[in-house]
């Protein structure tokens, strides 16, 4: 796992991005710049730059947050009892920056919907069969 110090994360993020990717924080709903993106592509970790999700598991789930019914193996999962709440939050396995949660609501093949803050990813599109940024 990519070990660095808050200041450095501070340092390289945004302070939106630190507070959601560090302090586990979120963006307000409907102001993601991925919400309604429908390009084919990769969304990565916007702190370390590791493919979390393809945009083929993305879809419009209404909940106002980017969703998609499945991530790569480098999303892990863990319980989060914050907020009076019962929860999964899903974070980057490489850096351990905060992604958003997955809840058991979504559409088939897996039923999840893996509801992610924009600010915590960046795209990259696919084009032609090439990836850019």
């Amino acid at each position: 796992m990519m070990k660095k110090t808050d200041q450095e994360w501070a340092d390289e993020l945004t302070p939106d991005q630190y507070r959601i990717l560090r302090m586990k924080g979120t963006e307000a709903p409907g102001s993601g710049a991925y919400l309604d993106l429908s390009e084919d592509g990769m969304y990565s970790c916007a702190a370390c730059g590791t493919d979390l999700f393809s945009s083929e598991a993305k879809y419009h789930s209404g909940c106002g947050w980017p969703s998609f019914y499945e991530s790569s193996d480098r999303v892990g999962r863990r319980d989060d009892d914050s907020l009076g709440m019962k929860r999964i939050e899903i974070y980057c396995k490489h850096c351990d920056g905060h992604l958003g949660h997955v809840f058991p609501d979504g559409p088939q093949p897996t039923g999840e919907r893996h509801c992610v803050n924009s600010l915590a990813l960046k795209f990259k599109a696919k084009k032609g069969g090439v990836e850019t940024e």
